[in-house]
């Protein structure tokens, strides 16, 4: 059995033969001053294949593409406005400018640049002149990740509404490449009665340009219902904002727990704070039975009765205005 001194000797071994591997390494040379460090130039590993300042080496065409230059000659329009755009970045290697160019969306032109051109001919692909789904999948071959996941069986996929429907890689109007100066307008060619709401005395601020539709929602797919872009209810998307109003709460107000639509209007209202309708009548449909509070205040009322100050200023939240919720002992009844 070795003894303590055999283990001693045996780590001095191990240690001089280590010896001359550790010596030459950087760390090992003595300390300098800092200003020392901050002199020396530290050199960057450089890309395979790239000089410093030399521009990124355009892609090599493949069997059957023309490659992009051999498409600027009679498309030279499209070739230009493609360079201004993300699509035209070959430093980005998901672009179609760092792979096979315009081919990349449109097909292997080569047979089509032999024949001289023509639509159709050599078998190119138009998008704009595709399906809206077929169409798509060309697009969802690269934008298949973040907010295009779900893209995929979507509302707007199910009704028929590509890519192409909204953006447009050649001759964009707005930023991501929409065909609209902005979302509003965009999404206002179909969706024309949530535009309107926009017009009310209240309304989402899309208008002054503080928000805009994507702020909400998510046109390209979701998890939750009608795209929002947040959570699984209605409510979640809510509370993302207004998280004063997020709950679990003591005492639960019934159409708050349902959904923030029962009573609000995203979108717009004539009613302050987007209320559905104005209070009191508002909240006397649900409370429908007699007396107070769900006593409908006609002028009759107002002018024969002590109970006409439930109609004026803020009507029942004057006395209630825990109504999304309460966390008082006492508080079943939403009072201040």
């Amino acid at each position: 059995m070795p003894t303590r001194h055999d283990l001693t000797l045996l780590l001095l071994i191990s240690a001089c033969a280590c010896a001359p591997v550790l010596a030459p390494s950087a760390w090992a040379e003595p300390l300098r001053p800092v200003s020392a460090h901050t002199a020396k130039r530290v050199e960057l590993p450089m890309l395979p294949g790239l000089a410093r300042g030399a521009q990124v080496a355009k892609p090599v065409p493949a069997d059957g593409y023309a490659g992009s230059e051999a498409c600027a000659t009679c498309h030279e329009d499209k070739a230009t406005s493609l360079a201004s755009t993300q699509h035209g970045r070959a430093g980005n290697p998901r672009t179609p400018a760092a792979t096979q160019g315009c081919e990349s969306c449109h097909g292997p032109g080569k047979a089509h640049a032999e024949a001289g051109g023509g639509i159709g001919v050599g078998g190119i692909v138009n998008p704009s002149k595709l399906l809206p789904q077929r169409a798509s999948e060309t697009c969802t071959s690269c934008h298949d990740r973040g907010t295009h996941a779900l893209w995929s069986g979507s509302q707007h996929d199910q009704r028929n509404v590509g890519c192409v429907t909204c953006h447009s890689v050649h001759a964009p109007k707005g930023e991501r490449q929409i065909k609209a100066a902005s979302q509003m307008e965009l999404c206002g060619t179909c969706h024309k009665n949530i535009v309107n709401r926009q017009h009310r005395f209240t309304h989402m601020p899309v208008r002054e340009g503080k928000v805009e539709c994507t702020s909400c929602h998510n046109p390209h797919g979701s998890a939750n219902v009608k795209l929002l872009r947040v959570g699984t209810t209605v409510d979640d998307s809510c509370t993302s904002c207004h998280s004063e109003k997020r709950g679990p709460h003591l005492w639960e107000h019934a159409p708050v727990a349902n959904a923030c639509v029962t009573c609000h209007n995203p979108h717009g209202s004539n009613n302050e704070r987007l209320l559905e309708a104005k209070l009191p009548y508002l909240c006397q449909r649900c409370h429908v039975t007699s007396r107070h509070p769900p006593t409908v205040y006609d002028g009759f009322v107002m002018r024969n009765s002590q109970n006409a100050n439930k109609i004026i200023s803020r009507g029942c939240v004057n006395c209630h205005q825990q109504i999304h919720g309460s966390n008082a002992p006492s508080g079943q009844f939403f009072l201040r």
